[in-house]
């Protein structure tokens, strides 16, 4: 099996130049008030939906190619967040309101000392590590006990929002140390570099670019072996890949685990840029969000969900600013009129319309009677086209 179509080849490598190599030049080297230059502002925009397009492969390698709906990924995305905000937190010193060696929120709780649990955080590589072993061995439980358990459909969708849920109002306590309602914000250093720098900024956006498209190689590899015809097996029929001897269990956790890490990275990328995480990120409507994403662009193409992405959260952009009021009727009734009339999204479009075409020209073709002789004698034979 091909990995890449023809197209997709194409399609990739015309968003590889645009994003990783026109859009950071036209920053770097073209004049503010040039027509061509690209803001400071526009590449902070464009980075924060690209690390919205890697959480929208993590749901659409569950959801599109597994037949599992989480509506929990945005707590392994917060997750990550969380554990590289507390790097960039240790990172301020006392260059804070306080201007203590601690995080202002601790000052005003009362903290004079950093707490214990905070201090491995002044490493980076230990905050990448976090970054991936917590949501990861989270993802390990909760799948383990739910997929033993044979929980599945929209179960399993209702536990994955529960847990999210859970974990959302536990992240609002400031008991817990983490910010509370305010969480991470007024990041200044990472790995010494001005956060707030242009120059930074695109460095972060590069970073994040060259993340998605290694995120779209390995899912793209994985879905054409055999473990990824095994996977849509489970999607299509799970008791048939069970009577064939198969532990669909075992696939779905590695595929649960898997697409938790990836969306971490996406929050671990997502922090830096915005300069702010707090728990309202891992509330269960973001999780919808990110299945609309995925709906609109395409489920089970990998491709489809990037382009969701951008196209869901570039209308978001506009309609809160121009229609404040009225974002959430929108998404709504997007997610209601792609569901009936484009099942295969943005990405099948193309191939609906041909469809609907032929169906349009059949019904024009009519088969013409057979003329008849002018005498009323033996019909003439049809011509032959």
């Amino acid at each position: 099996m091909r990995l890449f179509s023809k197209w997709e080849l194409i399609a990739v490598g015309a968003a590889v130049l645009l994003m990783l190599v026109v859009l950071p030049c036209l920053n770097a080297f073209t004049l503010e008030s040039s027509w061509l230059h690209v803001s400071n502002f526009t590449i902070t925009v464009y980075g924060k939906y690209l690390c919205y397009a890697m959480l929208a492969i993590s749901v659409d390698l569950l959801w599109g190619y597994t037949g599992l709906l989480s509506l929990g990924q945005a707590l392994f995305f917060a997750l990550g967040g969380y554990m590289l905000g507390m790097y960039l937190m240790r990172m301020i010193g006392d260059l804070g309101q306080y201007h203590q060696p601690i995080p202002d929120f601790l000052v005003f709780l009362g903290w004079s000392t950093l707490p214990a649990f905070w201090k491995p955080f002044g490493s980076f590589p230990f905050a990448m590590f976090m970054a991936v072993l917590l949501p990861g061995t989270l993802a390990g439980i909760f799948g383990y006990l739910a997929f033993r358990s044979r929980i599945r459909g929209v179960y399993f969708s209702i536990l994955t929002q529960a847990l999210t849920y859970a974990a959302c109002l536990l992240f609002f306590r400031n008991s817990l140390l983490l910010g509370g309602n305010n969480g991470f914000t007024d990041f200044k250093f990472i790995l010494g570099h001005d956060t707030r720098e242009p120059a930074t900024q695109r460095g972060l956006f590069i970073v994040t670019g060259i993340a998605l498209l290694l995120v779209y190689l390995v899912c793209k590899w994985l879905t054409t072996t055999k473990f990824g015809k095994v996977q849509r097996a489970i999607r299509d029929s799970e008791n048939r890949v069970m009577f064939s001897g198969y532990s669909t269990a075992n696939f779905k956790l590695f595929i649960f685990v898997l697409a938790s890490v990836i969306a971490s990275l996406a929050g671990v990328l997502y922090v830096p840029q915005v300069g702010i995480i707090n728990p309202s990120e891992m509330a269960p409507d973001k999780s919808l969000e990110a299945v609309v994403w995925v709906a609109v662009g395409g489920r089970g193409t990998l491709i489809g969900p990037i382009l969701g992405a951008f196209a869901v959260n570039a209308m978001k952009s506009w309609a809160t600013r121009a229609y404040p009021d009225m974002w959430l009727i929108f998404l709504g009734t997007m997610f209601i009129l792609v569901t009936v009339f484009m099942p295969k999204g943005i990405v099948g479009l193309p191939a609906q319309l041909r469809d609907v075409y032929k169906k349009l020209t059949a019904r024009k073709m009519k088969v013409e009677p057979a003329p008849v002789a002018a005498n009323g004698e033996e019909p003439l034979p049809a011509k032959s086209e």
